[in-house]
């Protein structure tokens, strides 16, 4: 069945508005915001990736090729809003407040890494797929019960599609017209499964049809698209209009975590056409007289210079502490639970 749901774009692949009115709504402090929190956090995964390499930091989720589709719609939102991230959005969390240092913390397996600074509310990434999503549904109904007119954005893959979780949400969500925004960045896989075998669907986008709430398909490589398009859903739900879907269709560079071997599953080819959503903002501050090679500079040193001292600060916390995956799960530890965890114990005192 076809079902039409175009791709929103507001930048050519160039650099180029599409749309002459958006100058207007597009000033040079919002090119900047962009240009920094990309260049930002594309430069804290790449330095992930490199400490994983070396043994320093855990198994690591990367998200290069995903920074248009994290920063945009991080930087739509308000102060009190409520942000529900996958283990992938940390470009998103990061951009929207999070520490860098406790990020760093988070892939090392140290608890404090869950733990948002005052005042930010960021709810700990998920790692089982889609159950951020009724949490988000929640968090937003507390908000509409309270009389707010605070919002939450729910992050997820293309593969929470198929979890119940998600179904689950979005039918709540659109029975009691609450004020969230399902925001989905669709890469082509999840992980090793390609779209077409996992959903006979189109569009992640039409899935909003059956709930009867609005679904928007844009260029999550275009962060001016994602930008807009995420201000308005998350503008009609603090209005109390109910939730949106946002489908934003990227392209993530490289594998599904440090532990993947893409090249097992996807051709070596794919993804070559499609523009680094860096480069194309960077085209368009040239385009429109924005770009400024001293502040690009500064920009580059201030972000590496973070970097290397919330690394430096990371690693002088002790390794975590492996009691800690069974100490704070219940008050008091079920028998089956501290047997598993006096055998653990035993076996690594043994090695």
């Amino acid at each position: 069945m076809k079902i039409d749901f175009p791709i929103k774009k507001i930048m050519d692949d160039d650099g180029f508005l599409l749309d002459s009115s958006y100058e207007k709504q597009i000033n040079e402090q919002l090119v900047r915001d962009f240009y920094y929190n990309m260049v930002r956090i594309r430069t804290f995964d790449r330095k992930a990736i490199n400490l994983q390499r070396q043994g320093r930091l855990g198994t690591y989720a990367p998200f290069e090729g995903q920074e248009a589709s994290q920063v945009g719609s991080a930087l739509a939102l308000g102060s009190d809003d409520w942000v529900f991230p996958t283990y992938r959005d940390h470009g998103a969390t990061l951009t929207y407040g999070a520490d860098m240092t406790r990020t760093y913390l988070y892939w090392n397996g140290r608890v404090e890494g869950c733990v948002p600074p005052k005042g930010k509310k960021i709810f700990p990434p998920a790692v089982p797929i889609a159950t951020q999503l009724p949490h988000a549904v929640g968090a937003a109904w507390a908000e509409k019960r309270k009389g707010t007119r605070n919002a939450a954005i729910a992050y997820f893959g293309d593969g929470a599609t198929s979890e119940g979780d998600f179904h689950e949400a979005l039918n709540f969500a659109s029975v009691f017209q609450v004020p969230v925004v399902f925001f989905n960045q669709n890469n082509g896989y999840a992980i090793s499964v390609p779209m077409e075998k996992q959903m006979n669907s189109e569009t992640i986008a039409q899935k909003s049809i059956a709930y009867g709430i609005p679904g928007i398909r844009l260029d999550g490589n275009d962060c001016f698209a994602v930008y807009f398009e995420t201000k308005k859903a998350v503008d009609y739900a603090r209005n109390g209009n109910g939730p949106t879907l946002i489908e934003a269709v990227t392209w993530r560079t490289g594998a599904h975590t440090t532990a993947d071997d893409p090249s097992k599953y996807r051709p070596a080819d794919q993804g070559k056409h499609i523009v680094d959503p860096l480069v194309r903002l960077e085209s368009f501050m040239r385009n429109y007289g924005y770009w400024n090679e001293d502040w690009v500079a500064e920009v580059k040193d201030k972000t590496a210079a973070e970097i290397e001292a919330a690394v430096e600060e990371m690693e002088r916390f002790p390794a975590p502490n492996v009691e800690d995956l069974f100490d704070h799960v219940f008050a008091e530890l079920p028998a089956d639970l501290a047997a598993q965890k006096e055998a653990y114990l035993a076996q690594l005192g043994g090695q």
